[in-house]
């Protein structure tokens, strides 16, 4: 298992061991609590995130084992020297290209044995060797060049700011930490590493607002809570933070200062009306960095993010969107990935409309990860108003993802994740129209014209292309089938079940160890390939096995669509004859999403 954002690994590895020493009080990249009253997260939320946000951020550097990053031991390369370095970076070469954020990761209040600091109400202060200015002066040189300031804090009371309950709090005479956890010292966190705060008493929200007044006095602009759960690969009532998120999100309205508000890590989606509601970002993933002898990995960072944006992609928008961590493209060697991997990457990123702050070192861009990071066609789709992309065809090795854009076009991104080339096509059908389309390649800058019914690109290993697509055709048309019609054939446990987010509000379920879905009299007027789109509902990751008239099935996997109440469609290449036909969703002896309905389209 990959390690959690700074965090302390499961136990078993090195690897765990050497985060361990970290998670006394450390933690990585948390989802935050947005900037706003609960009551009136609307007015106050859209101004701080209403875009994704673009920057930079310490931790790949602090975690990588890449030669002469830490030389003065692991996570020792932060330093107000380091941070300020990187400021005039960031002001130099990708200030007039959107990027603002200067973010300070974990451990700037602990040292390099990772002894932490705090100050006489238990906040953590600022480690003198570290930064031996202290905070707000790193934050003022940030402002200085016109760019914003970020900080990093673990979810919950740290255990050594506890201080054997004696510690009072700021501001609130009579409260001191004794008063705002569980008498039971009960453990919260991704690491255990805090103990966990108890809202029911009131002298717990004191104790988050004087930590807000601090961070804002110090004039920072954007905090990450790390360690956040439900997420964070915990459950349970010890692990639920959404009372510290609400908490936070107050008291730092009760500052006057718009602070963004980002949780960490890989939570829970089934909070995610939490989530909106109290942050204006959610780790929605581990970390990317693959804590090795560079900063990411194709493996350990960039290709499960395919399956998790899929589910997610429907949350984000102005105030709070899906963050899937830091985009480090920028470094060459140091990234450890191939160029097409980069740009795979990135576009990524764009189209999910995640944040973009890479984690490279900011003084050594090579001209290819400059090239990526300064795209400015690629960043405006990041930008954009419009929603994050999906997938329009099955989630194997070759993907198409689009977006419908508020001019009628579309972005439309093409992937191949496998181990070798291979060709990927975009079917005008799948994307809505039919006839012709003019292409843009994104990357490139250049106009590729028009094109009748798709566009197909040979890519790399991990390899990717990037278009607008603009229709020239009319919407397609298409003739539907609902899953529940009586005409079809049901086969195995498969069952008719109410929908409320389904065509005609049912959906055939139970496609699982050997339940099948046959639609019959499926009509068209001549033989060839037909894109069909499927509607389906999918909590988790499913594959069907999908035949023609009885013939040979192939395997499809389906995305996730985030929950059992959601309905998302994708299209695949389907081989009818003219006439009548019968098309087979068939679980064989694993489990199928539930089926909506298909639509084919009524001419190839």
């Amino acid at each position: 298992m990959r390690s959690p954002s700074h965090s302390v690994l499961p136990s078993g590895t090195a690897r765990t061991l050497l985060v361990l020493a970290l998670t006394a009080a450390v933690s990585a990249t948390v989802p935050a609590a947005r900037a706003a009253a609960p009551e009136t997260p609307a007015v106050t939320k859209a101004p701080v995130a209403a875009k994704p946000y673009m920057g930079w951020s310490s931790w790949s550097m602090q975690s990588s084992k890449y030669p002469g990053l830490n030389p003065d031991g692991d996570y020792s390369w932060l330093t107000e020297q380091k941070v300020l370095q990187q400021t005039d970076a960031m002001a130099a070469k990708l200030k007039k290209y959107g990027y603002s954020y200067i973010n300070i990761d974990a451990g700037w209040w602990r040292d390099k044995d990772w002894k932490p600091e705090f100050d006489a109400n238990g906040r953590q202060t600022a480690d003198p060797v570290r930064f031996p200015r202290g905070m707000k002066p790193v934050a003022d040189h940030i402002h200085a060049k016109g760019l914003k300031a970020g900080i990093y804090l673990p979810v919950g009371l740290e255990k050594e700011g506890y201080g054997d309950g004696k510690v009072p709090v700021w501001n609130a005479p009579g409260c001191t930490t004794g008063d705002i956890v569980y008498g039971d010292l009960r453990t919260t966190n991704g690491w255990d590493s805090s103990y966990k705060i108890d809202f029911s008493r009131p002298c717990a929200q004191k104790y988050i607002d004087s930590q807000a007044r601090l961070i804002a006095d110090w004039g920072y602009d954007f905090l990450k809570i790390d360690g956040v759960g439900p997420g964070s690969f915990k459950s349970g009532d010890n692990y639920d933070n959404v009372a510290d998120i609400a908490a936070w999100q107050k008291a730092i309205a009760a500052t006057g200062r718009p602070i963004h508000l980002e949780l960490s890590w890989s939570l829970d989606i089934g909070h995610i009306a939490d989530w909106k509601k109290y942050s204006n970002g959610w780790r929605i993933d581990t970390d990317v960095e693959c804590y090795c002898d560079t900063l990411v990995s194709w493996e350990n960072s960039v290709d499960d993010r395919f399956a998790d944006a899929a589910a997610w992609s429907r949350h984000g928008g102005p105030g709070g969107w899906n963050d899937l961590d830091s985009l480090d493209v920028g470094n060459g060697g140091m990234d450890g990935l191939t160029k097409a991997e980069r740009q795979t990457y990135m576009t990524l990123w764009a189209i999910a409309k995640s944040p973009l702050f890479t984690g490279d070192d900011l003084t050594r861009l090579d001209a290819y990860g400059t090239s990526l990071l300064t795209n400015r066609e690629v960043i405006a789709v990041d930008q954009s108003s419009t929603p994050p992309a999906r997938p329009v065809t099955p989630a194997g090795d070759q993907q198409v993802w689009a977006a419908r854009n508020a001019d009628g076009s579309r972005t439309v991104a093409l992937f191949n994740l496998g181990d070798t080339p291979a060709d990927v096509t975009a079917d005008w059908a799948a994307l809505g129209f039919s006839g012709r389309g003019s292409v843009r390649d994104l990357w490139s800058h250049q106009d590729l014209g028009s094109r009748a019914d798709k566009i197909t690109a040979t890519l790399p290993a991990h390899g990717s292309r990037l278009f607008t697509v603009t229709p020239h055709g009319p919407a397609q048309a298409t003739t539907g089938y609902e899953a529940e019609a009586a005409g079809n054939t049901l086969g195995g446990g498969a069952s008719v079940a109410d929908c409320g987010a389904c065509s005609g509000s049912r959906k055939v379920g139970n496609l699982y160890l050997g339940g099948a879905l046959r639609f019959n009299d499926v009509v068209v007027p001549k033989a060839g390939i037909y894109s069909v789109k499927v509607a389906y509902v999918s909590g988790d990751p499913r594959s069907a096995q999908v035949s023609v008239n009885g013939g040979g099935a192939t395997p499809y996997a389906f995305a996730s669509t985030g929950d059992w109440g959601t309905a998302e469609t994708v299209s695949i290449p389907l081989s009818l004859r003219a006439g009548a036909n019968t098309i087979t969703f068939d679980s064989g002896s694993g489990y199928a999403p539930d089926i909506d309905r298909i639509d084919v389209p009524k001419r190839l």
